[in-house]
């Protein structure tokens, strides 16, 4: 009998005004298995021509950010940093910190010095400081915010390069979380990406026609102060020999360099180092796998263990580092591919019989990242197995030993698990080359190149021989879900459909080609994206209805027909209204977890503006008494 530690180691021809282009329930549908068996599946690279989403990171130009009012606070206690390093359970790199000066909405609207902008708009913004922290990630609870808000996150050093939401974005996040049974106010709150940085800015831009003290109801009543370092210098910083302090970073001394293997060098794409929030507001690290499916779908299916994210709340506030290696063998920097992403993920599956969490990531992977192979046969002792991993956040490790045997292991008290028997659902593995640390959790071992099992715990250590650690079999959490979604038979892809606000107008503008998307954003500046709205099928297929789009040569503004009936309607009895496409397929009654796209009309422009969002439909019908409600007009997808 074994007792071991969980990893945390205490021990389209289409017209947008004028232009013209080229033809182009909530949460994951479980997809139908096939019936055959899979006993294995290789890797697949994602393409350099993957449908990307469009980069949150940007580069302010023109206008300059708002003056910001600013809150403070005093360093962390060394007592509270020690004391938070103590636990169990995914590595912790960040406290909660309350923060009274924004603690309610009232209060988080005091500080808000409220700015007009060139367009008519408004913009204000708030600075957060936590003096000796490495990085702050701000908890926004969201009562009610305006779907065409934009929120951006930036440090005062870097004020031209800001990450930028929209709000609609925002509130798909808080449906998800309560979609998925979290009415509390963690899952209202959006927790900010880190800003590597000891002070966050928080900056919230409203379209114009938006009364600030009516439409928007929010506060910062948390920030998760990170006290580790989680950067790394770059090549160039190294070379140039910048001295950079880490707390984390140094994984214990008998770990290997990935970069320094020539074993596995495709799979080592396939690992994220993780970064996530809990409803405590405590920061914490894991490290996940991205996954390749029977029909190489591109889906990004992602695998961790629970014990690191085990409820939708804590999934949402997901980032994830891809390509965090050295560029050269023990070079001591991060290579300049390093990518992060922050979108976040949605929660499919959690077990803590094999300690797994199945993730779906809402950002699309770089490219160049790779979709990880898998085998559903149970290993057989004796047979030698490889990790990749990142030991308390270090740039990413490969360990190589042997599997020895299965064995059942159960949760015992908070701080750790105990293990016993010869049979279980999860595997026992030994280390002749490097180890894992905390940080490691959630991370795949690899037999013949495919994912077998994913790391629980155990008690290996650089200065511990004979210890072992602990994987949850992949082949049973396989036979008990993972098949649902892993061995699925090509289906039809649904789409994004994109929204964009036209300032000048005053209307939106849908469409589900992602090259338009990108036309749009590189021509016409006056239309502000906003993110997917929603997601359909680009295609007929059985039960899936055609949505028509129309141009209004009068208002400048785009209208969506759900119907057939509709769309010869508006030809026969508005000739403004100028047929161009079919846009996309959707439904027009309820079911196959499809919700309802709500719709307006504006009777001051003669526009129509539409929502998958119940939180943007009320708040259109209590603020905007220009806009008379339509109800559904027809059923569409929050999830891809």
């Amino acid at each position: 009998m074994t007792i071991g530690s969980i990893k945390r180691w205490t021990c389209v021809l289409t017209a947008v005004t004028a232009l013209v282009v080229g033809c182009g329930g909530s949460g994951e549908t479980a997809p139908v298995a096939k019936t055959d068996a899979v006993s294995s599946v290789d890797s697949r690279v994602q393409p350099v021509n993957a449908v990307q989403k469009v980069e949150s990171v940007k580069f302010r130009s023109g206008a300059l950010a708002p003056k910001a009012t600013e809150v403070s606070l005093p360093a962390l206690s060394q007592a509270k940093s020690i004391a938070a390093s103590a636990g169990a359970g995914a590595r912790q790199v960040g406290e909660v910190r309350s923060l009274n000066a924004t603690w309610s909405s009232q209060a988080t609207q005091a500080y808000l010095d409220w700015q007009v902008t060139a367009n008519g708009g408004r913009v204000a913004a708030i600075s957060f400081r936590a003096e000796g922290a490495y990085g702050l990630r701000l908890g926004v609870l969201v009562n009610q915010l305006p779907g065409g808000a934009t929120l951006r996150v930036y440090a005062q050093s870097s004020p031209d390069k800001v990450f930028e939401i929209s709000g609609h974005d925002v509130l798909q996040t808080v449906e998800r979380n309560q979609a998925a049974g979290d009415l509390s106010d963690a899952g209202r709150t959006w927790w900010t990406p880190d800003t590597g940085a000891a002070e966050a800015t928080l900056e919230i831009e409203l379209p114009p026609g938006i009364p600030a003290a009516a439409a928007l109801n929010v506060a910062v009543p948390h920030l998760s102060h990170i006290y580790e370092n989680l950067a790394l210098p770059t090549a160039q910083e190294y070379e140039e020999q910048v001295q950079v302090t880490k707390d984390i970073g140094d994984s214990d001394f008998c770990n290997t360099d990935a970069t320094c293997s020539t074993s596995l060098t495709v799979e080592r794409n396939s690992v994220a180092r993780m970064i996530f929030v809990r409803a405590d507001g405590r920061a914490y690290l894991c490290t996940g796998t991205l996954l390749n499916d029977v029909s190489s779908s591109g889906r990004p299916y992602f695998l961790s263990a629970n014990h690191c994210v085990s409820d939708q709340t804590v999934a949402s506030t997901l980032q994830t580092d891809w390509f965090f290696r050295s560029p050269r063998c023990n070079s001591g920097s991060v290579q300049s591919s390093t990518t992060k992403r922050s979108r976040g993920a949605q929660l499919l599956y959690v077990s803590s019989e094999t300690d797994t969490s199945f993730m779906l990531l809402n950002d699309t992977p770089p490219a160049g990242a790779t979709f990880a192979g898998w085998g559903t046969a149970p290993v057989d002792p004796g047979a030698a197995v490889v990790g990749l991993h990142h030991p308390s956040g270090d740039l990413l490790k490969i360990s190589n030993g042997v599997l020895v045997g299965q064995t059942n292991c159960v949760a015992e008290g908070a701080t750790g698990f105990r293990c016993s028997g010869t049979a279980g659902n999860f595997y026992r593995v030994t280390w002749s080359q490097g180890v894992t640390e905390g940080g490691s959790s959630g991370s795949a071992i690899f037999q013949n190149s495919k994912v077998v099992g994913t790391l629980y715990g155990g008690s290996t250590a650089c200065t511990v021989s004979g210890g072992y650690d602990y994987y949850g079999r992949f082949d049973i959490a396989y036979s008990a879900a993972l098949k649902t979604w892993l061995a699925a038979a090509a289906s039809a892809e649904r789409v994004a459909v994109y929204r964009f606000y036209n300032a000048k107008t005053g209307a939106h503008f849908y469409t589900a080609s992602a090259s338009e998307r990108d036309f749009v954003i590189r021509t016409y500046p006056e239309f502000a994206y906003e993110t997917e709205a929603f997601y359909v099928y680009p295609d007929a297929s059985t039960g899936k209805e055609p949505v028509f789009r129309f141009y209004n040569a009068t208002s400048g503004a785009h209208f969506y027909a759900g119907s057939a009936a509709e769309r010869d309607l508006v030809i026969s009895r508005f000739p403004d209204f100028r047929y161009e496409i079919v846009s996309w397929y959707s439904q027009v009654n309820s079911g196959n977890a499809a919700s309802p796209v709500y719709r307006f009309y504006n009777s001051k422009t003669g526009a129509h503006f539409y929502t998958i969002s119940a939180l943007e439909r009320d708040l259109v019908i209590q603020v905007h008494t220009d806009f008379r409600y339509e109800g559904p007009t027809y059923y569409a997808w929050t999830s891809k």
